[in-house]
């Protein structure tokens, strides 16, 4: 199974990660993920990732996937939602990788996907599909 999957739907990237992550994974996942969001850059775009299925990643990761949100937001991101189920050791992680304070962009993290989904509805980030992702990609 891939340790990733990324497309877009109208003006949202989205993205379910899977699996333990090295720091070669996490360089994969950057190309693939500004090539996705370079289609959204010219206008304000929102960002959900499915991270269920992540198994965390080598600390190596952390410097590449704190670039990438730096990145991101400086291309206009502007509402990002993470999605899992209540996990301390990995919210810590992600933590360490994604300051709070991301300046233009409010990030917030969901245990459902109904509820991302309908967060990002009403700032007005509507999707295809409006949830279902794991079983998607």
């Amino acid at each position: 199974m891939q340790a990733f999957s990324i497309w877009t739907e109208q003006r949202v990237l989205m993205a379910v990660v899977r699996g333990p992550w090295s720091d070669l994974t996490a360089r994969d996942y950057v190309a693939a993920y500004i090539d996705a969001a370079s289609a959204l850059t010219h206008d304000d775009w929102a960002h959900i990732v499915y991270l269920d299925d992540w198994g965390l990643g080598s600390p190596d990761i952390e410097p590449i996937i704190k670039s990438l949100a730096d990145w991101a937001v400086k291309h206009r991101l502007r509402y990002f939602a993470q999605v899992f189920s209540p996990n301390m050791v990995k919210q810590y992680q992600l933590n360490r990788m994604l300051i709070s304070d991301l300046g233009t962009c409010e990030k917030r993290t969901f245990a459902q996907e109904a509820d991302a989904f309908a967060w990002l509805n009403e700032m007005g980030f509507s999707t295809d599909s409006n949830g279902a992702m794991a079983k998607r990609a």
